[in-house]
C-alpha cells in the first residue's frame, strides 16, 4: 500500500510514523510546498520519498491532505479529480462544514472521507511529529454515509489501527462543538499572551514571574498563525457565537472583582469547577 502525505506536519507526520511500526513495509510519499520540510521529513523516516502532487496521487492508495484548511480547500477537488479509481483520499483539517459542501456534488465524493484527528500540540512542522500522538486519542468521521463503503472501511481501519477512537457526526455538529471545546481555548490563549506582552515590556519580568499556571494556559499562544487564522475564518460563525458567551463571563467576572464581591466570585468559580468532573470523566474512559 502507498499512502501519499501532503502537508508532512505534524499530523500528518505523526500518522505516518505510528502506521510505520504497523506496518513496517507500507510505503510513503511526502508532497510539501517547503523543501525544507521534505528534507526534513526524508531525515526523519516520516516519507520514503518526495514526489509533485500529481505523480504522488497517481500512485496512491490513500492520500492524506494534512494542510492547513484553506489549502486543503484549494487541494482537494484537484487531487479528486486525479485519484485514480480505487483510491481514497482522507483530510484531516479543524474544520469541516465549508470542506464538506465544497465536495459535495463531486463526481469522486464517495472516494473522500472527511476527518479530524482530535490531538495536536503547539509545535509544528514535520520536526514536532512523533509516534506517540495519535495513538488512544479520537477521531472524527463527518457525513459518513456519503463516503464509499471501501474508502470508509480503509480510513477507519487504518486509524482503529494505531489505536483511535473512532465518532461520527454531521459537519455542522462538528464545527459547532470544536468552536467551543478546540477554537476557543486557542483564542484565549492568542488574546492571554497579547495581554501580557503589552503590558509587561520586559521579557525577563515575565521569564522570571510566570508560573506554571501561566505557561500551561498560555502554552497554546505558540501555536501556528498561518493554521489558525483559516480555522477561525472557515468556523467564524460558531467561534463569534463562543467569543460572545466566552466574553459576557469575563464581563461578569469583572463586576464581581470591581464590586469585591468574594461571594459571588466563590460561586462563580465553583460553577466552572464543575468542569473538573467531565476532564476527570474523558480521562478515565
Amino acid at each position: 500500500m502507498t499512502i501519499s502525505i501532503v502537508g508532512i506536519g505534524l499530523l500528518g507526520g505523526s500518522f505516518a510514523l505510528a502506521l510505520r511500526d504497523k506496518y513496517p513495509r507500507m510505503r510513503f510519499v511526502g508532497v510539501d510546498a517547503s523543501a525544507v520540510n521534505g528534507q526534513l521529513a526524508l531525515a526523519k523516516g516520516i516519507v520514503d520519498e518526495l514526489l509533485p502532487l500529481p505523480e504522488a496521487v497517481a500512485q496512491s492508495t490513500l492520500v492524506v491532505l494534512a494542510t492547513p484548511v484553506n489549502v486543503i480547500l484549494d487541494l482537494l477537488p484537484t487531487v479528486l479529480d486525479q485519484l485514480p479509481a480505487g483510491a481514497t483520499v482522507v483530510d484531516l483539517g479543524s474544520t469541516k462544514g465549508l470542506i464538506c459542501d465544497l465536495v459535495d456534488a463531486h463526481p469522486n465524493r464517495a472516494q473522500f472521507v472527511a476527518a479530524h484527528p482530535m490531538a495536536g500540540t503547539e509545535n509544528s512542522g514535520p520536526g514536532a511529529a512523533f509516534r506517540e500522538l495519535l495513538p488512544g486519542k479520537n477521531l472524527i468521521i463527518c457525513d459518513r454515509d456519503k463516503s464509499d463503503p471501501d474508502s470508509l472501511a480503509l480510513v477507519e481501519s487504518l486509524f482503529r489501527d494505531i489505536g483511535m477512537k473512532l465518532f461520527f457526526m454531521t459537519p455542522q455538529e462538528h464545527d459547532l462543538h470544536l468552536a467551543y471545546v478546540s477554537h476557543l481555548s486557542h483564542i484565549s490563549a492568542f488574546a492571554l499572551g497579547l495581554t501580557v506582552l503589552e503590558k509587561e515590556k520586559d521579557e525577563q519580568t515575565i521569564f522570571d514571574m510566570a508560573s506554571t499556571g501561566f505557561s500551561s494556559t498560555v502554552r497554546l499562544a505558540k501555536s501556528s498563525p498561518q493554521m489558525w487564522a483559516p480555522i477561525f475564518d472557515q468556523n467564524r460563525a460558531n467561534v463569534s457565537d463562543a467569543l460572545g458567551a466566552y466574553i459576557d463571563f469575563l464581563q461578569q467576572f469583572k463586576q464581581i472583582v470591581d464590586n469585591q464581591d468574594v461571594t459571588n466570585s466563590l460561586e462563580f468559580m465553583k460553577r466552572a469547577n464543575v468542569i473538573r468532573r467531565v476532564l476527570d470523566g474523558i480521562e478515565k474512559r
